[in-house]
């Protein structure tokens, strides 16, 4: 558990004046990118975040530091979200924006910018994203925290509450279909 976990807990429950906007921005963007790879729908992933925010700060209280911070959040979230699909009794398993380049192409030209690489690279990258959307929101979930969001495959296990084997059989299943889409 880090000191920084602690602090932050600590403060939200102190209730030190903007120390639940740290806590926020700290955790916003896994949090967004775990609801939203699940969920699909902009307006539903804010109003999602909006409700897995307020749990958190309703439940610090019960965070027992048995795990990381951003792991228990992320466990409120999945649960939202899961919920928020079996409510629109949308599969959850399939039984049977990039900032990396925010300015403009043609800006880097004069200094070595191959602009037809470039384009091949976000057209790939455009099917890549189109692939993945594809898959089942679980499916879609654990590649993207795996893989994206770099977690450890027993922090992913603790966010949602499956076996680890399990997680890995996901994640091959998903790397199947997409190897097997974008070839």
């Amino acid at each position: 558990m880090s000191s920084e976990d602690q602090k932050i807990v600590a403060a939200v429950l102190a209730r030190t004046p903007g120390a639940f906007e740290q806590l926020v921005a700290r955790h916003q963007k896994l949090i967004w990118h775990m609801v939203h790879r699940m969920v699909q729908q902009p307006e539903e992933t804010r109003e999602l975040c909006q409700d897995v925010f307020l749990r958190v700060f309703q439940r610090l209280h019960q965070f027992r530091f048995e795990s990381t911070l951003s792991t228990w959040i992320g466990r409120i979230a999945f649960s939202v979200a899961s919920r928020h699909l079996r409510r629109k009794r949308l599969p959850i398993v399939d039984l049977g924006e990039s900032d990396a380049h925010p300015e403009a192409p043609i800006e880097r030209i004069g200094d070595g910018f191959d602009l037809q690489q470039q384009c091949e690279r976000d057209d790939m990258l455009a099917h890549l994203a189109r692939v993945l959307e594809g898959l089942p929101p679980l499916q879609r979930t654990l590649v993207t925290l795996y893989h994206l969001d770099e977690l450890p495959i027993v922090d992913i296990a603790t966010i949602t509450e499956l076996p680890e084997g399990t997680i890995k059989s996901h994640l091959f299943r998903a790397r199947l279909k997409m190897r097997e889409q974008l070839q």
